[in-house]
């Protein structure tokens, strides 16, 4: 009697522990916020470890609940529970790791070494829970007896694919085997990243002479004046690796001794031989993950990640990769003999370098086609831009951007909008984050606080309407921030995933948006990037601070130059991703000396030694630090698709034909990962994608003996 009572105080006072942390937590209890937006000013970096370990046990929970039914398994109570569950966690894990990219810090990094493994194995404990696993294989053992449709059966195969994937056929001992390396990888992953963030964020060049900036625009000087005064280097100029500030000083700055300076720095990101130093890290999960494929019954990690892409086999990946290949360096070798021919006149003697490529591409640019960045830089001011591109989303799918005022945000810089469609149906919420700071990853992204799905409640459906973020690292100007060409693209790229996010129509969190293979999900990115430089669409948003419209002229002149340097720029992405193919080509019993493995690679495709790999491997987050592991070539094959895709457009001579936006929204944005992604692309084109469509807009020559359906799955023999 005693002991039933202690027992029954016991649980009583865990479950007032439970509902007083659910109710302080702010990352725990309902967000009584408009369109349930982040709280930010309520979270503190204290919060986010105890929400994790309540997250994880409410999702223990319901995977026993699943487990524990005593009904016989079907899809209702096995597949749809289990996509369902976990949403809490989900909500905690989209916080803290949108905050760990966009606004870090040393206890947040901290924070992250020790949430990383505890998901990692949090994971691992239900991918390879044998009484889930078994109710999940009844269920697809008797996938006929059920009336599914075909989103429900796509995610029946992905779910019972995936467990075998993830480990749960192997034996006891091999589990724990796995679940030990997936730690190990989780640990030194965040490891890799956090270097990568130092090493980008505490170098710093300092110019002290006035006359070492010969050559620089004037809103790059003010920008490294202000970096200096922020920095504590009193009439001084300080340039950074991070992109908005050192690419235009590597286009642009007449010394050829800081260009080389800044240029070798950001080539050796990770490989100083300092605290930060990435070479045995990368050596490390390079082994791993193929010891995590040898586990499974792969040969490599490529195959095992190629498996479930559209890409299917690595000999397929490898030949699109080598195809392109010898192509782009062929033209970068050509473009590397002009700009010698240039160099030699201001330096006789001097060998073209890598700190050349890009002063000496804008130089001949300027010859060839009276052409001048920084002239047309005036007509790309970010809110304009900004705008351009809203509207060239709207007449193409008929979504709406209003500017809201009254969202919290956790950055000053920070632009919410509301999303609406052609019915005036609310549809999203939007963040823009397009500045550089100190606390944010380098590059762009696009990412969600809340993913579009549906709840369901007996056997209705709601809509969950996604809250997306896309983050820039643009350099933040005095009184006008304005864009290049390539900034101008990436904003209509990253507005590309959100509209992704924004019309996806997926009944099940894993079925929705972009959680389709890689292959496919740069697809719509990349496809939007087409319209930024079109003519009709750059006159309607380009325009220089006394509203004078960018005249023809000059639009003439980014048309004729839009495939200039193609070889150098095709090149360094193509070479990035085949060493990447390449790293994860290799078998767990295989001794590697990261750098040897690197020049050696690069030696293989013959890459000009002007042209290192977009991302060489001590700094390549993409794949180490991301979800791009042996995937960064989806880059291209996505290439591939946008280009194909956009002639759909092209071939009816209006590249807003709604017709063909109307088919593109309902087979491949709506559809996220409803089906086979293959089958989506097939159905919105009606045949294979062709290569050749891509190689046109690169300017490269496609004169080999293949065609577009030697990339199909069919056409691939096992050789390759």
């Amino acid at each position: 009697m005693k002991k039933t009572f202690l027992i029954i105080m016991i649980s009583v006072i865990l479950l007032s522990c439970s509902n007083k942390d659910k109710e302080t937590n702010p990352l725990l209890k309902d967000w009584n916020t408009e369109y349930n937006t982040v709280p930010f000013s309520e979270i503190k970096t204290s919060d986010y470890l105890p929400a994790f370990k309540k997250a994880i046990k409410l999702h223990n929970n319901e995977i026993l609940e699943i487990i524990n039914n005593k009904e016989k398994p079907n899809f209702e109570n096995t597949i749809e529970a289990l996509d369902y569950s976990g949403k809490v966690l989900t909500r905690v894990s989209k916080v803290f790791f949108n905050m760990t990219a966009c606004n870090t810090n040393e206890e947040i990094q901290t924070l992250q070494e020790e949430i990383s493994p505890m998901l990692s194995a949090h994971e691992d404990e239900i991918m390879m829970n044998e009484k889930l696993f078994n109710k999940v294989k009844t269920v697809w053992d008797n996938r006929s007896k059920e009336n599914l449709n075909a989103e429900q059966l796509h995610l029946l195969k992905k779910t019972y694919n995936s467990f075998i994937r993830k480990g749960a056929l192997l034996s006891v001992e091999k589990k724990q085997e796995l679940k030990k390396v997936n730690e190990q990888l989780a640990v030194l992953s965040d490891k890799y990243n956090k270097n990568v963030l130092a090493e980008t964020k505490n170098y710093k060049l300092v110019v002290s002479k006035e006359e070492d900036l010969k050559g620089l625009p004037d809103w790059l000087i003010e920008n490294a004046k202000e970096i200096a005064e922020k920095t504590g280097e009193k009439n001084k100029w300080v340039f950074t690796l991070d992109n908005a500030s050192c690419i235009p000083l590597l286009t642009y700055c007449d010394n050829r001794d800081l260009r080389k300076e800044i240029f070798l720095a950001r080539i050796n990101r990770g490989n100083n031989a300092n605290k930060y130093d990435n070479n045995k890290i990368t050596e490390q999960i390079l082994l791993l993950r193929a010891k995590f494929a040898e586990i499974l019954g792969y040969k490599n990690f490529a195959e095992w990640q190629l498996e479930d892409r559209m890409a299917k086999r690595v000999g397929r990946a490898d030949t699109l990769l080598k195809d392109c290949l010898q192509y782009s360096i062929k033209v970068a070798k050509q473009e590397a003999e002009q700009f010698q021919n240039l160099l030699s006149q201001d330096h006789k003697g001097a060998k073209i370098e890598g700190w050349d490529m890009y002063y000496y591409a804008e130089k001949l640019k300027k010859i060839r086609y009276d052409f001048d960045e920084e002239i047309s830089r005036q007509y790309f001011e970010i809110e304009n831009v900004k705008k351009g591109c809203f509207d060239n989303i709207t007449k193409l799918y008929g979504l709406r951007f209003e500017k809201l005022s009254n969202i919290e945000t956790y950055d000053k810089d920070v632009d919410v909008y509301e999303v609406r469609n052609e019915k005036n149906e609310h549809v999203g919420i939007l963040y823009f984050d397009p500045y550089t700071r100190n606390s944010k990853t380098a590059g762009a992204w696009c990412d969600t606080y809340q993913a579009q799905y549906k709840t369901k409640h007996k056997n209705k459906y709601k809509n969950v309407s996604p809250i997306v973020t896309v983050c820039f690292n643009f350099a933040k100007q005095k009184d006008r921030t304005t864009l290049t060409i390539d900034e101008v693209k990436t904003v209509f790229h990253e507005m590309g995933h959100a509209t992704n996010e924004f019309l996806s129509n997926g009944t099940y969190p894993s079925t929705s948006a972009t959680m389709v293979p890689t292959d496919l999900v740069e697809c719509a990115s990349q496809l939007a990037e087409h319209w930024s430089m079109q003519p009709q669409v750059l006159k309607t948003y380009a325009q220089n601070k006394d509203g004078k419209i960018i005249p023809q002229s000059l639009v003439n002149k980014i048309i004729a130059s839009e495939n200039f340097n193609q070889g150098f720029m095709f090149t360094e992405l193509l070479s990035a991703a085949y060493l990447d193919l390449r790293m994860h080509s290799i078998s767990a019993s295989d001794t590697i000396n990261l750098q040897e493995f690197e020049t050696n690679v690069m030696k293989e495709i013959n890459s000009p030694s002007q042209i290192p790999p977009r991302y060489r491997s001590t700094y390549f987050t993409h794949i180490f630090g991301g979800g791009y592991a042996a995937g960064y070539y989806c880059y291209i094959w996505s290439e591939m698709l946008d280009a194909d895709a956009f002639q759909a457009w092209k071939e009816t001579g209006n590249i807003f034909n709604k017709k063909i936006s109307d088919k593109f929204k309902e087979y491949i944005l709506a559809k996220g990962g409803t089906e086979d992604a293959d089958l989506q692309y097939k159905r919105f084109r009606g045949k294979e994608p062709n290569v050749i469509y891509m190689l046109q807009n690169r300017g490269l020559v496609f004169a080999n003996k293949r065609n577009s359906e030697d990339y199909s799955e069919e056409n691939q023999t096992e050789e390759e």
